[in-house]
């Protein structure tokens, strides 16, 4: 299945956040929420099950300057294999001049699922996003498929991010320099201007980033955990 979705946000005369544009295709499904202020709430709905084997998403937002989006998941997404034995893959793509807020669901890596998944930002001077994500390594019971994620994110054109995270090897997700047995991991990237120290415990840091932001890192036995961590930071 090959899908693409796009989502427009900007200003109306009352400096009220609307959605301008909303174009989806099954499984993204973008549903805007009814209310009227200075953020706009959208949540992405997958309505059939997806990412299965073989899969293509993409989705493109937009923030035009000055509005705010808040975008949401509804459910736990599920990575699951398909019957072909090929990858699985997603493209999410920001361009953002005002500031988003995209805090989905947690992810769960199936048994032999194999998924690419990638994350492109392109922020202008004074735009701001929050991007979280958490990992679930299989259901109870059950060994993780493998995920490669890749984040970039840029500045008027600068670099601020480029990071992959490949989780999925039992060998290298119980190391220490991997996932240290952990089944739960989760990231929130800040890019804002708001000054973070580096700061860290047992099972979390943050790290401020060279050209502006912060990003912050949790492991943990359970989404529960980690996501107080994350929230907490």
């Amino acid at each position: 299945m090959k899908a693409s979705a796009r989502l427009v946000v900007g200003l109306d005369s009352h400096g009220n956040s609307v959605v301008r544009v909303l174009r989806s295709q099954s499984p993204l499904t973008l549903v805007p929420a009814r209310r009227v202020g200075p953020v706009a709430l959208v949540h992405l709905v997958s309505s059939v099950t997806s990412p299965l084997g073989g899969d293509s998403l993409e989705l493109t937002v937009e923030v035009g300057p000055g509005a705010s989006l808040d975008l949401r998941g509804v459910a736990a997404t599920l990575m699951l294999p398909g019957p072909t034995g090929l990858p699985s893959s997603s493209v999410l793509r920001f361009s953002v001049e005002g500031s988003v807020r995209y805090v989905p669901e947690p992810t769960v890596v199936t048994s032999r699922a194999h998924h690419v998944a990638v994350v492109e930002a392109e922020l202008d001077g004074h735009a701001e996003l929050l991007l979280r994500e958490v990992l679930v390594l299989g259901r109870v019971g059950e060994s993780a498929g493998t995920l490669s994620t890749s984040v970039r994110a840029t500045r008027c054109g600068k670099p601020l991010l480029h990071q992959q995270l490949v989780v999925g090897t039992p060998s290298i997700d119980s190391s220490a320099a991997g996932l240290a047995g952990k089944r739960v991991v989760g990231t929130s990237l800040m890019l804002d201007a708001v000054p973070r120290a580096s700061d860290g415990g047992e099972w979390w840091n943050v790290v401020p980033l060279a050209a502006g932001g912060t990003l912050a890192t949790a492991l943990g036995d359970d989404v529960v955990t980690v996501t107080r961590v994350l929230d907490a930071i």
